[in-house]
């Protein structure tokens, strides 16, 4: 099932008129030390955990944070090196860093929980859902790809998300923004240049070359027809990062499968959460 989407022209950062949202900050030991970022909901009501894109901690997700039901918990978990989370001593892949996930929701005192993935993350939701079949309830996947088998975007864009330097460098991100995330970028680089450095310090180079090791060889689409999850793929019909093909691949692969276009790049998620969320909450509310 194919929806259309009409999205913004400009990048917007308007927050909703809800309260903000502030979550609960803490060092996990999951056998790794992990920064979790913990909103508690309405007691009963499944979490939902959200996974970052390459190079970008959890608050990347602030603007979308402030538009979902603030009845419905969400945990966002920051990768080796990113946030407060420390440096990984040594590079890891998707297995391990799913079975990080499902520690913290167990610590969290969650029985399933509902996993939303963009890029990158993406990715780890996708095997995250494989690994945890019955504490994983529905999964919703954005701008996000099958690893290695997936249909590559062009050189150039490959050759810049090589390297951190669009994280670490704002006037470089600002001259390729439109050109690597496309949609609202297009007309608001400076926009996408607040979102990614709206962390406090640069990404560390360590930290993202191992989170692209762990999706070197990594590959979903032999093991989508396994996920039973009701999946909701989102992608951007001008995404030069993840080309629309591959979701459209994904959503026929999965049995519980449903593609959902919308007008925009990449990071249409965090720029156009007003437009976005509605979608993402009326899914996780199915019965």
């Amino acid at each position: 099932m194919t929806s259309p989407q009409p999205g913004g022209r400009r990048l917007a950062h308007a927050r909703s008129s809800q309260p903000v949202r502030e979550p609960q900050v803490e060092l996990l030991d999951v056998g790794r030390r992990l920064e979790v970022r913990h909103w508690p909901g309405a007691p009963g009501r499944t979490p939902l955990l959200l996974c970052a894109g390459i190079g970008t901690s959890s608050s990347l997700f602030d603007l979308l944070v402030d538009h979902l039901d603030p009845d419905r918990p969400l945990i966002a978990v920051n990768p080796p090196g990113l946030g407060a989370s420390p440096a990984p001593r040594a590079p890891y892949v998707m297995h391990t860093m799913a079975r990080s996930l499902r520690i913290v929701v167990d610590r969290l005192g969650y029985d399933r929980t509902d996993i939303l993935g963009i890029s990158w993350g993406g990715a780890l939701a996708q095997q995250f859902a494989f690994q945890n079949p019955r504490r994983c309830r529905r999964v919703v996947l954005v701008a996000t790809a099958m690893g290695w088998l997936s249909v590559p975007p062009s050189l150039r864009t490959l050759a810049r998300m090589a390297t951190p330097k669009r994280h670490r460098n704002p006037a470089y991100a600002k001259r390729i923004a439109g050109d690597i995330y496309g949609g609202t970028a297009r007309q608001d680089p400076e926009g996408v240049v607040e979102l990614l450095h709206s962390a406090p310090s640069a990404t560390p180079v360590r930290s993202y070359l191992y989170q692209l090791g762990a999706g070197t060889g990594w590959a979903s689409l032999p093991a989508l027809p396994m996920v039973r999850q009701p999946t909701l793929v989102l992608a951007g019909d001008d995404d030069p990062i993840i080309r629309a093909a591959n979701a459209k691949i994904m959503a026929a692969a999965l049995p519980n499968g449903r593609l959902h276009l919308y007008d925009g790049g990449h990071l249409a998620l965090l720029s156009e959460a007003a437009e976005l969320s509605p979608v993402i909450e009326n899914f996780l509310d199915e019965r």
